[in-house]
């Protein structure tokens, strides 16, 4: 098993979170952050929406960054290969957390300078599909002047949408070679909003096909 999955595994299995060096090789790292540029220079990337299937809706008060979802087979070999890097997570925790997680549902994730996501949790009040949340960082410059970080809050103690007195766990840059996973049920978070423009591939690792 490799190092890097072994120290995801123990921190999802201590304290739930994991933020740390990412799994994604900085060379797959540059073409990813390489192919997003091009889907949003051409305009692929949709403004991200809240909630599943029929009800799932635009809400840019409390969401508004770009998505573009990628396939499950995808064409793209960078997208390809991240995927199958994740994969390859998924079944290691799978082995040794004993997850049941079947599929990997992967995202592209633009914001705009401004953009934000208000605190929110990964999983639905109905729905418990998705187990573990993962982000991978793909700006290659970032600087703590440009915001854009990730809050993540303490389980218990979320703090209200238009507060942050509560306690942080981790408050993490969005540079490129950063991983953050955590337990999708635990943790409240929000995007802060940024001066720049913020890129990343995040996405869940889920119980369902």
């Amino acid at each position: 098993m490799q190092e890097s999955f072994e120290n995801i595994i123990d921190a999802l299995a201590g304290q739930g979170l994991y933020v740390g060096t990412s799994i994604l090789p900085a060379l797959l790292t540059s073409q990813l952050y390489e192919r997003v540029l091009a889907l949003s220079s051409t305009a692929q990337l949709q403004s991200a929406r809240i909630g599943r299937d029929a009800r799932a809706a635009e809400v840019s008060a409390i969401r508004s960054d770009q998505t573009r979802w990628l396939d499950e087979m995808p064409i793209d070999p960078a997208e390809r290969e991240a995927r199958a890097k994740i994969e390859d997570l998924r079944a290691a925790l799978n082995e040794t957390l004993f997850l049941g997680a079947r599929s990997a549902e992967l995202h592209f994730a633009h914001y705009t300078p401004g953009a934000s996501y208000k605190t929110h949790r990964d999983q639905f009040g109905d729905h418990d599909a998705r187990v573990v949340s993962l982000v991978f960082y793909l700006n290659p410059v970032w600087q703590g002047a440009y915001g854009g970080e990730l809050v993540i809050y303490d389980n218990e103690r979320a703090p209200p949408p238009t507060s942050r007195a509560s306690p942080q766990l981790a408050r993490v840059l969005p540079v490129a070679g950063t991983m953050v996973a955590f337990r999708s049920e635990m943790f409240p978070h929000e995007v802060l909003a940024a001066t720049r423009h913020r890129f990343s591939l995040t996405g869940w690792l889920r119980r369902d096909g």
